[in-house]
């Protein structure tokens, strides 16, 4: 009995010192914004003007109205894959070189929980920006939402920054291991992902293939989804939104899973063999 006691209270601290390094590393992310306001101004302005580049060539084309809404919501999700790929992906390179990735490796907490607490604190600091965003570009365009399903919006939404930093955790491991310069492989990455998840128009215009493969890509079925929700009556979707969340679902696991098993990879070459990168490197 004692020692089934003991177990548990061990479990306990386990779980404790691990949502506490969760929280320590969120705390930054979330009071960071609070000390530089001018920040929270060039991120909601700067995303606009390339919104605006958008809609006036919809309507200089003529486009259907709903096509304004397209470029608003994708606009706004651009904030999340920028963060994905600058402060998650590449984040574990930026902590070697101002030191602490050492710390990291040898704190008596899973890496998964450093990354968790990243993750948290990106995703609400990005929320404000592109909740921002998105007002404004509504004041300015005056584009009107037709809310299908709000219970199912919320889960297509959640489950795709699941899906989305899950892939941000799996990447910045990779980055590591691979022993190549992170910001290159993510301005890379930058551009494809604009065009193969539909941020500015619907991905099903990709053609049937194409959009399969790219919705490999969380933010792909997210947007896709989210658009569907918000416009039901364009009928632009790629497949059900049912469909798109029950993906969503499968891929937040899978990402997770494999973020999981690549930080413990390159925790365990840092613990016991003094490298952070394949030996082919």
């Amino acid at each position: 009995m004692s020692e089934m006691s003991a177990q548990s209270r061990g479990m306990r601290d386990v779980l404790l010192r691990n949502f506490r390094a969760m929280k320590g590393r969120a705390y930054p992310r979330i009071i960071g914004m609070n000390r530089e306001p001018s920040w929270l101004f060039f991120d909601t302005l700067m995303p606009i003007l390339s919104i605006a580049a958008f809609v006036y060539i919809y309507k200089a084309m003529n486009a259907p109205p709903q096509y304004i809404g397209y470029v608003i919501i994708g606009g706004a999700m651009t904030a999340y894959w920028m963060n994905v790929l600058w402060a998650m992906a590449a984040q574990l390179y930026w902590e070697k070189e101002i030191g602490n990735l050492q710390l990291y490796a040898i704190a008596p907490v899973s890496t998964m929980s450093v990354m968790a607490g990243m993750a948290v604190g990106g995703a609400f600091s990005t929320t404000i920006r592109a909740v921002s965003t998105i007002l404004v570009g509504i004041m300015i365009f005056n584009v009107k939402f037709s809310m299908a399903s709000p219970l199912l919006l919320t889960g297509i939404f959640v489950f795709t920054m699941i899906a989305l930093y899950g892939m941000g955790m799996m990447f910045a491991s990779l980055y590591m291991l691979w022993g190549r310069e992170a910001w290159h492989i993510s301005e890379v990455l930058t551009e494809p992902v604009y065009l193969l998840s539909g941020f500015y128009f619907p991905v099903k215009y990709l053609g049937t293939g194409v959009a399969t493969i790219a919705a490999l890509i969380p933010l792909t079925l997210g947007l896709d989804g989210m658009r569907q929700l918000l416009f039901p009556y364009a009928g632009d979707g790629f497949i059900p939104a049912t469909h798109e969340l029950l993906i969503l679902t499968v891929l937040s696991a899978i990402f997770l899973v494999l973020a999981h098993y690549f930080l413990n990879y390159m925790e365990t070459l840092a613990k016991k063999e003094g490298r952070l990168t394949l030996r082919w490197q």
